[in-house]
């Protein structure tokens, strides 16, 4: 058997992380399938559309992205993903300048929502996690100060 699912996680026998993102974000997006009705209504505010996506569909994306090492192509991925969604919130904007309707670029994207993108998030939680387990290192009496300070280091810099 080379793959199953194990508490909603793909277990590979190779250990790919590239197998492990698409599996989450294949079902992230059933997820957002069956949400796109919401996602596109106008009975709904924007403020509420944007607590959908982090409260039902987000976590679900991001579930075990603590273990996961990105490449460019899969942060790529990733970020793809997140504009689709929060493309259909405001839904499409007329052009002021041929007054057609189109879908909002990419820089109006991260204008309209302030809030740290997909990898951003995987990366925080990634430091966070390694904080944790570094802590629970040096409780247990492993020692750890030195990766910790390295730690401190590459996050500030």
């Amino acid at each position: 058997m080379e793959e199953f699912k194990y508490l909603g996680t793909a277990l590979i026998n190779h250990n790919s992380t590239e197998e492990k993102i698409k599996s989450r974000l294949k079902s992230g997006n059933v997820c957002y399938l069956s949400l796109q009705n919401l996602l596109s209504s106008s009975l709904l505010s924007k403020n509420l559309k944007i607590k959908i996506y982090r409260t039902i569909i987000l976590p679900g994306d991001l579930y075990g992205c603590e273990t996961w090492s990105l490449t460019l192509r899969e942060e790529r991925r990733l970020r793809v993903f997140e504009n689709r969604v929060l493309r259909r919130i405001p839904g499409l904007k007329r052009d002021e300048i041929t007054q057609k309707w189109r879908k909002l670029h990419n820089e109006e994207l991260n204008d309209l929502y302030s809030s740290p993108n997909i990898v951003r998030e995987i990366k925080s939680r990634r430091i966070k996690r390694a904080w944790y387990v570094a802590r629970i290192r040096k409780r247990r009496g492993f020692g750890g100060e030195t990766w910790v300070k390295e730690a401190t280091w590459e996050t500030q810099a």
